[in-house]
């Protein structure tokens, strides 16, 4: 046992030692968290603890099995191995076992997001089918039945969207499919309805542990909640601070409230930092401090002092991608390696300017967790239809884009149109324009026919913009064709319209240092841009500040620190999920930490002068007044409840005063309430 708690602080030891009983262990970044309770389980194991009455939860596979192979690398010769996996990996297990309760047979198949999608988009194909999959997912997360989503849905989208979710799940259930949300689900609803199969999985799991737990969302807790069905050894690990996928369903108040829900809870802090040193921790807590809704904790570096946090500061996005691309050529020239540099950004729109700067620079990237900017699906389709205006004979860009947005025309219709364009050889533009309306009319569908008439129209339209006006032609083509408002519909959609902006934004400013240009010369340029045949060798690491957590660099960069950007504001936005936000990016860096900020970027595809982030003042690296605001966890669609109104879904967010108003349909009567009188289901 000794042995064991050795390679422990004081704080990592007392938690890995605590055997019964509720414990939350608040692990800021860099702190041992995996140690601890990996650590933890090889101790309940060492004192006799038999494996098979043990149980660890984490999010991922890859999480699971590190832990898996570093808890067992302590114990000698385990009689078997304990159960460490992920929720869904637990509820599948389950489900084998026990889903003939339900009555259903146990030979059930798993089906992955493009089964699920493909089935509901055989059920409706009017409404975009990520939308749709978004909702039912949501809906089964609140531990909403079909039947209850039907009643509480007063919009005609909704009131479709909840149809629909009862004929998939109809479906699901004669084909005996579970999809990845009913394993937590379904194996809830049994937990839920059987209390002797209730006692029987908590007397066996009489020791569990739960990694990352800030990122559990309402049915994780729920089903946490019935395997201590008979007990309260429950250990959870996590940090407040980090929690940062409220927009997916995590909800905070389940690591800040865990003490109210589970009396007699033993909490230990490890605020003992392994990864930053003194300045970057100094500037992490300084700017965490301004979070109200948090547990409170303090990191302090085990490391020591290093180098101050470097304010980059610069005109515009070109020179701020730049001044990066040489500072990190310097660090690279001066013998640092590539994999131990990254740099960062909220919003990944701004990978873009980024992007161009490194590839000028002659500098090896890789994207983690994202697609570079010029693959991105949204980005491709605006190409596309530029393409097609300057050369309406390039068939692959029409075929792309021809029922992008949604035109019905499906692929049976496309094949037809390319095989007769091909009988004539025209090309598919030509085919469309020249061809007799009534010989037309007789190879398409009604609907079909309406729509491809439409398109050529809309393309000559185009046509004749540009050679008008190329200043005008990008607001008139989105205005024409309306792809961000197909993009707005997703769940992604916001970040879909930011990239679509910024794409929009490049083309004007284009435009406006180069009059002269052509259509065909900007779409070379980017051609140029896009290339990365040079990308081979080690590379640095560019991504999002969402897919750097749990990761750690030597030498970090993070840009984008202005208002609007970093924070992100407006309807919906949670300031305080921001500034955890700004934490965790920080919080990556181990030597050396270097923020930018520009005086202006393209917002909305146009150019703006932008304020400096109000994370830096707030880190002490800049002085400035504060901007203190009330936040909101609530958005758009959310579920909430209210004591006297009882359920109703948020339609809109707006702010008042100080507070916020959420506008609520309960049940069909829409109220305006003050986010503070309810709480989300």
């Amino acid at each position: 046992m000794e042995k064991i708690l050795e390679q422990l602080n004081p704080e990592q030891r007392e938690a890995a030692s605590h055997i019964d009983g509720p414990m939350l262990i608040l692990a800021g970044a860099g702190s041992g968290k995996t140690k601890t309770i990996t650590t933890r389980l090889a101790y309940l194991l060492s004192i006799g603890i038999d494996p098979a009455n043990t149980l660890t939860l984490t999010f991922t596979n890859k999480a699971a099995s590190e832990m898996r192979e570093r808890a067992l690398s302590m114990i000698d010769n385990p009689i078997y191995p304990p159960l460490l996996c992920t929720f869904h990996k637990f509820g599948l297990l389950f489900l084998k076992f026990n889903i003939e309760k339900l009555g259903r047979k146990n030979d059930f198949v798993v089906i992955d997001t493009d089964d699920k999608k493909r089935i509901i988009k055989n059920i409706n194909k009017e409404l975009p089918t990520s939308l749709v999959a978004s909702e039912i997912s949501r809906y089964k997360n609140s531990l909403v039945k079909p039947d209850e989503a039907i009643a509480q849905a007063t919009q005609p989208n909704y009131k479709m969207i909840a149809s629909i979710y009862r004929t998939y799940q109809d479906y699901l259930l004669e084909n005996n499919l579970v999809d990845f949300d009913d394993l937590l689900m379904l194996t809830y609803d049994l937990l839920e309805q059987d209390s002797n199969l209730r006692k029987d999985i908590s007397n066996r799991y009489q020791y569990i542990m739960v990694d990352e737990y800030q990122d559990t969302n309402e049915l994780q807790l729920q089903l946490l909640k019935k395997l201590c069905d008979t007990h309260t050894n429950l250990c959870v690990v996590g940090d407040d601070d980090q929690s940062i996928y409220g927009w997916r369903g995590a909800n905070i108040k389940n690591i800040l409230e865990f003490s109210n829900m589970f009396d007699n809870t033993k909490v230990i802090k490890l605020e003992s930092n392994y990864r930053s040193t003194k300045e970057i921790l100094e500037a992490a807590n300084l700017l965490i401090d301004h979070n109200r809704n948090r547990l409170g904790k303090r990191l302090v570096s085990t490391r020591g002092s290093g180098k101050p946090i470097t304010l980059f500061q610069s005109s515009d996005e070109n020179e701020e991608s730049d001044k990066i691309a040489r500072a990190i050529k310097e660090l690279i020239d001066s013998g640092v390696s590539a994999g131990e540099i990254a740099v960062l950004y909220r919003i990944n729109a701004l990978s873009r300017s980024l992007e161009e700067g490194l590839n000028r620079a002659g500098i090896a990237y890789q994207m983690v967790g994202g697609v570079r900017f010029y693959e991105r699906a949204e980005i491709k389709d605006a190409i596309s239809y530029l393409r097609i205006i300057a050369n309406s004979h390039d068939d692959f860009s029409f075929k792309r884009v021809i029922n992008r947005p949604k035109r019905g025309i499906g692929k049976a219709t496309i094949e037809k149109i390319e095989k007769a364009a091909y009988e004539k050889r025209l090309s598919i533009f030509q085919f469309l324009s020249e061809t007799p309306k009534d010989e037309l009319s007789k190879l398409l569908s009604k609907k079909a026919y309406a729509s491809v008439i439409q398109l050529i129209n809309d393309l000559e339209t185009l046509q004749e913009t540009l050679n008008r006006s190329t200043m005008d032609f990008i607001e008139i083509l989105d205005n024409i064709i309306g792809l961000k408002e197909y993009y707005s519909s997703m769940p992604d959609g916001m970040e879909r319209v930011l990239n679509l902006d910024e794409f929009y934004g490049l083309f004007r400013d284009t435009i406006k240092k180069n009059p002269q240009i052509s259509l065909d010369e900007f779409l070379n340029e980017i051609s140029l841009q896009s290339d990365q045949d040079q990308i081979n060798g080690e590379q640095i690491s560019i991504m999002s500040v969402h897919a750097s957590k749990g990761l750690e660099f030597a030498h970090l960069f993070v840009i984008g620190m202005e208002e609007e950007f970093f924070p992100l504001l407006g309807d919906g936005c949670d300031i305080e999920e921001e500034r955890r936000l700004g934490y965790v990016a920080m919080t990556r860096a181990k030597e050396t930490l270097t923020l930018s900020t520009v005086q202006s970027r393209f917002h909305k595809g146009r150019r703006k002068h932008l304020e400096k982030s109000r994370f830096l003042t707030e880190a002490g690296l800049l002085k400035g007044s504060l901007v203190l605001e009330k936040s909101t966890n609530y958005k758009k669609g959310d579920l909430v409840k209210h004591k006297l109104f009882g359920m109703g879904r948020v339609l809109e967010v707006t702010r008042s005063g100080r507070n916020f108003k959420l506008k609520i349909n309960f049940g069909g009567n829409h109220r305006e309430i003050l986010s503070s009188f309810v709480e989300k289901i």
